[in-house]
């Protein structure tokens, strides 16, 4: 990881957990509270058939290409790091490893320019309850990484679903227009770069497009946990516009390039008076002592994170190639998993992979003819596609 900007300053308030519960609760009334859904799909144990959960020992055996994390696990730093922080586990007030500042002198910005999240999923739904208030309206595309149309439908609030455009892109002017026709009404617009399930990115000439041709005190959500696989030149990182004022969100995670996914963290970055909306239903207790260590030297160790990207994006493009050799389009992905075109319905071929124990993507209406991979290690790859060979393309060995 580099050092993103210069720095900036700002203020920000903070709130007691149990004041932060009391003022959700009573925002929400009796809603079922909307993440769960979303948190459901991702971090229930896997089910092998019927209603049996994997053992440890069966999950372990599994080749898991399915949520986009990092096969390889996190770097022995990382790993130092944390299991020196269980000394801190029966404390409250802990030494946090310094991650708020570690974040800011990353990208450039103050400590209070950074909101903390257990993963990037929790600041998408802070900003969906503080946005969204009201009845306001999301925009943004579909399909793409949907926890926020799901805290939206909890808080009882309109999402503005989009389809993709032309080589499933996402249509920028077409968010443009609708944000426009829906003002004043509109709390938020969501933009996920490089985009899930597709890989496919926004460059940064259409993020300033975007921005420009909306009223400029709407919010925009830049969901960028997949930013460290880009290679496209033509993309960029949306935080200089926070640092030019724009009412712009970034978020990030740990989850992937880092291999922190299991424990939860994540950050988002927003200008004095964007944080100052959010900030009043963050928790802080919702971050873990190991966590907030792992991160802040995952921060630091530079050098096993650029030998992970390497090595998932010389996978990724080697499977890309063999696919495509068999016959099967594979969407240009700038991420961690790629899409590829089965020609066929995708749901009995996820079946028919789990049956060999091996984990792939869940259907992502309305391309229910594509198959989301995450990549995996070289070892794991080579089984997918031996088991694609046979299940899609009829290969027989």
């Amino acid at each position: 990881m580099t050092r993103d900007h210069p720095n900036i300053s700002m203020n920000a308030k903070t709130f007691s957990r149990r004041r932060f519960v009391g003022g959700v609760a009573a925002a929400l009334g009796s809603a079922a509270w909307p993440g769960r859904r979303v948190w459901a799909q991702a971090m229930e144990p896997v089910v092998m058939s019927g209603a049996h959960r994997a053992s440890a020992g069966e999950y372990d055996s599994l080749v898991k290409l399915c949520f986009n994390e990092n096969p390889y696990g996190p770097p022995e730093s990382v790993m130092k790091a944390m299991t020196g922080a269980l000394k801190y586990a029966n404390r409250y007030g802990y030494p946090d490893g310094g991650i708020v500042q570690a974040i800011a002198a990353h990208h450039g910005v103050a400590p209070q320019n950074v909101l903390l999240g257990a993963g990037s999923s929790e600041i998408l739904d802070i900003a969906g309850t503080a946005l969204l208030v009201g009845g306001k309206k999301v925009v943004g595309v579909e399909p793409t990484f949907g926890s926020v149309y799901e805290h939206a439908a909890g808080l009882r609030a309109d999402a503005i679903r989009l389809p993709l455009g032309r080589d499933y892109r996402q249509d920028i002017p077409a968010l443009v227009k609708a944000v426009k026709d829906n003002h004043p009404n509109v709390g938020l617009v969501y933009l996920c770069n490089p985009n899930n399930p597709t890989g496919v990115i926004v460059t940064k000439d259409e993020v300033k497009e975007l921005l420009d041709g909306i009223p400029q005190e709407i919010p925009v959500l830049i969901d960028e946990a997949y930013h460290h696989f880009v290679e496209d030149a033509h993309y960029a990182t949306s935080v200089p516009h926070i640092l030019a004022g724009r009412q712009v969100l970034v978020t990030r995670t740990f989850s992937k390039i880092a291999a922190l996914a299991g424990m939860r963290l994540g950050y988002g970055l927003a200008p004095l008076n964007l944080m100052e909306r959010l900030r009043p239903y963050s928790d802080n207790f919702s971050v873990n002592a190991l966590a907030k260590w792992g991160g802040a030297m995952a921060l630091q160790d530079t050098a096993a994170l650029k030998r992970v990207r390497d090595d998932i994006l010389q996978t990724r493009k080697k499977i890309a190639s063999e696919l495509e050799g068999l016959g099967y389009r594979v969407l240009p992905s700038d991420a961690n998993f790629f899409m590829v075109n089965l020609r066929r319905e995708v749901r009995p071929v996820i079946q028919s992979f789990r049956e060999r124990g091996i984990l792939v993507g869940r259907p992502f209406p309305p391309m229910l003819e594509h198959l989301r991979v995450s990549v995996g290690t070289p070892e794991e790859m080579s089984h997918f596609l031996e088991a694609f060979k046979e299940i899609v393309a009829g290969v027989r060995h």
